[in-house]
């Protein structure tokens, strides 16, 4: 089955206190986003590879490509307003019938094969594959009154990409009219009816949104090279 990934990455580099979006900071030797896309590369040479941009961005990534001699063999397409636009600009851009869409940020680059290939096996299987991991830290609950009681941690998973789904199922769903709730794709399959089946991430496979995230990054990045 065709397998396809749209890779959303709409950052502006506001939290990373930077004037370049955050997606093009240069980290090991290349820009952020580059090192996502050969991520999925890596995985396999077959797959389709949509990038979903901010329009007044899309000439400055073309620069960055020819800069960097970064093969342009992936689709570029532009961004919504929201990330549920976004993604469905991208699904837009899909024309087969059948296959599996995997949907990953485009400032998580330090994704592994093993996890992009788990992602789609499941979702080939089960219809959706959801990535996340387990909480580390204690959670407290806070009320309207300002009260707080603990939680048990176990019962919750903090949700990474990718997110991979049937792309019949993806094209249902996303055929819905925007809700606040829709935080991530999951959420939108659920709201259609579709259940959710979770797949172990990993705790590397972090998303840069801080000059914090953005050293630990570094260290992945070059751990794995």
């Amino acid at each position: 089955m065709q397998e396809y990934v749209i890779i959303v990455a709409g950052g502006s580099g506001s939290r990373m206190k930077s004037n370049i979006p955050k997606q093009f900071i240069a980290v090991n030797g290349l820009p952020i986003l580059m090192h996502t896309i050969n991520a999925f590369k890596s995985y396999s040479s077959n797959i389709f590879i949509n990038v979903v941009l901010p329009k007044e961005q899309l000439t400055s990534w073309k620069e960055l490509c020819m800069e960097y001699g970064f093969e342009t063999d992936h689709q570029l397409v532009v961004g919504g307003e929201t990330r549920f636009d976004s993604v469905k600009n991208g699904l837009g851009h899909i024309s087969g019938e059948e296959g599996l869409v995997a949907v990953h940020d485009g400032v998580r680059p330090v994704i592994s094969t093993e996890i992009i290939k788990n992602s789609f096996t499941t979702a080939l299987i089960s219809g959706t594959a959801v990535t996340a991991v387990a909480m580390k830290d204690s959670l407290r609950q806070i009320s309207a009154e300002g009260k707080n009681t603990a939680l048990d941690r176990s019962s919750y998973r903090l949700v990474q990409t990718p997110q991979t789904f049937r792309l019949d199922w993806m094209r249902t769903a996303f055929s819905q009219s925007y809700q606040p709730t829709f935080t991530d794709c999951a959420s939108v399959l659920e709201s259609a009816g579709y259940s959710i089946h979770l797949i172990e991430g990993a705790y590397e496979n972090i998303k840069i949104t801080t000059p914090e995230d953005l050293r630990w990054a570094e260290i992945y990045l070059i751990k794995n090279t």
